[in-house]
Order: C-alpha cells, then structure tokens, then sequence
C-alpha cells in the first residue's frame, strides 16, 4: 500500500525568486487525499536549500550540480515517491487555483491505462500579449481532440502522419503527472533535452494512453531575448533530429525566406485586446524573437555541420551539463 495518493517533485535550482510563491500554491492544495511534496535541488547557493528546510511539510533531497539530469533526476524524485501517482511542477511553473493537483489525479483516474497526463500553461500578467496569445492558441489546440488520446485512437494515422505523432507525444513536465506502476516499466531516459516528450513516446508506443487536463492550469511563460530564443531553438531543433527524427527548418534559403515572413507579420499582427496594448517595443521584440526561432531551428537541424566550438556556444544544454 502506498502511503500517499500523489507526490509533487519540483526540481530546484537557485529558484528564491518565483520558489514561495510557488511553494505557498503547492502546500495549499485542497485535496480528499493526503499528497506529499518532494523538492530535488541541485547545488542552489540563493538560499533556496535554507528556504526549504524550513518547511516542515517537505521533503528536500540535496544532489551535487554534476549529479542533475532533466530525466535522471525526476527518476530519482519519483522513485523517493511513496505514492500511486507522482506530479511534476518546475521551480518557476506556479498553479493557479488549489484544484490543480486534484484535476490532474483526477484525468488519471479516468482509466488505468492513463500513464501521463498535462494540464494547461497560461502566461504570467507580465508577459507579452504575443506569449499570452501563444500559450492560449496552443492549449486550445488540445481541445480539438479527446482528452485521452493512444495510439490505438488512429492506426493508420500513427503511422502515416508525423504531425498526428507529435501530437500524441506532446508532454510538458513544466506541468505534468505520471502512475508510478507504469513508470517502473517505463522510466524516463537520461537525456539531455525533451525527457517528457520521448517518455510520452515511449509509452504511447508501448500501448498506454496519455491524457490532457484542461483545468489543471499553472502560470509558466518565458519572453526570450533574441540570443536566448536562438539557443534555446537550437536545442529543441538539434535534438528533436537526434530523438525522433524532425527537421525544423532544415533549408536555410526557405528558412531566411520564413524568418523574413515572421518579422514582416509581427509588426502587423493583431490579438485580442484581452491581452492588453501592443506597443512598437512588443512588436519589435516578437519580430526577434521569430527571427531567432527560426534560425535556431536551421542551425540546430545542420548541426553536424558547424564547428563544436560554435555549436557548444549555441546550446544552453550543455553549457548546463558541463557546469
């Protein structure tokens, strides 16, 4: 018998600048069922660790910087996890409301063959209209489906069509819950990028289900500055080729050409006025960072091709790994 119904595992890392907000939304959660809490932190020197150990209601387990992995170390947190299901926040994904927990347990409970489930990612208020616009287009897009989704939904689909895959294996661990008896089978992978999404493959393959929560909603939303976009494009691109086999933009003229469509459409693009005044200076920045965006993409999709010294500059994930 497990002794809790769900555990939360955030990852942490030098995090006192979102960390009590966050913790204050995830130790407040209204639940039929007792959870626990279980923080990883890597080698903070902010004061997180000591901001931790003064909360009496969770569990803080210490590892060296070396020792982080994004999927070895949520394999550790689970595995610590006395509990049926485990849910995944990071530092800086805060919940909205004290339902979050019980709406994602209880997508899972709909069917035993549910091994993971999302929930929702809306924009902070700081955020630009554009990321608010963004975040909402793109988890509305869910809806378009059923909320619990296999292989076995289409067939044929899964096999024919790449973007019906993608879709499938869509996974943030920004905002996520998996059931630990399916995750003994299926362990996260110790990679340096996309662990979620190459697990929801992984047991997408294997026969399970995977389900979306539309009302398990957190606050997490980046508005990136051009050389971080271009890095951050470059790892998602590098590494999507090297896991499942996407090229993003591999063409550079047609990747000029569409960087050169983004920026012209940025500075002319409308949303909703729910999302408050765009200003020339939002403009300005949405035309870099699609700019970016796109030529992260290229670069990460040609990567064998550029010199590992310009390649270790670009990638943010192993400039994390080597520190």
């Amino acid at each position: 018998m497990t002794r809790y119904r769900c555990a939360v595992v955030i990852p942490t890392k030098n995090a006192m600048h979102v960390l009590p907000t966050v913790m204050d939304k995830v130790r407040t959660q209204r639940t039929p069922w007792r959870y626990e809490i279980i923080v990883v932190d890597s080698g903070s020197t902010d004061g997180t660790s000591d901001y931790l150990r003064g909360l009496s209601d969770v569990r803080l387990v210490e590892i060296g910087p070396s020792e982080f992995g994004h999927g070895k170390t949520r394999n550790l947190g689970v595995e610590l996890a006395d509990a049926e299901f485990v849910a995944f926040l990071t530092h800086d994904a805060e919940p909205v409301d004290e339902y979050w927990l019980l709406n994602l347990v209880s997508s899972a409970e709909q069917d035993p063959t549910i091994a993971g489930v999302f929930g929702r990612h809306i924009a902070q208020q700081t955020a630009s209209p554009f990321t608010k616009s963004d975040l909402d287009k793109h988890f509305a897009g869910f809806l378009a489906h059923p909320l619990v989704v296999s292989r076995d939904l289409d067939p044929t689909r899964y096999k024919a069509d790449v973007g019906w895959r993608q879709m499938l294996h869509f996974y943030s661990d920004n905002n996520s819950l998996l059931r630990k008896s399916i995750w003994q089978q299926i362990p996260y992978p110790d990679v340096e990028f996309a662990e979620d999404q190459i697990w929801a493959r992984r047991i997408i393959e294997a026969g399970y289900s995977k389900a979306y929560s539309p009302n398990a909603i957190v606050y997490h939303s980046h508005d990136y500055g051009f050389f971080e976009q271009l890095c951050r494009a470059f790892d998602e691109s590098r590494n999507f080729s090297k896991y499942f086999g996407y090229q993003l933009s591999p063409n550079p003229g047609r990747a000029l050409w569409t960087a050169g469509e983004f920026a012209i459409q940025a500075l002319w693009q409308q949303v909703d006025e729910s999302y408050g005044n765009l200003t020339l200076r939002h403009r300005f920045a949405r035309a870099a960072q699609r700019i970016a965006l796109v030529a992260g993409h290229c670069l990460g999709a040609n990567h064998q091709k550029i010199p590992a010294a310009v390649a270790s500059r670009l990638s943010l994930d192993q400039k994390l790994f080597e520190a």
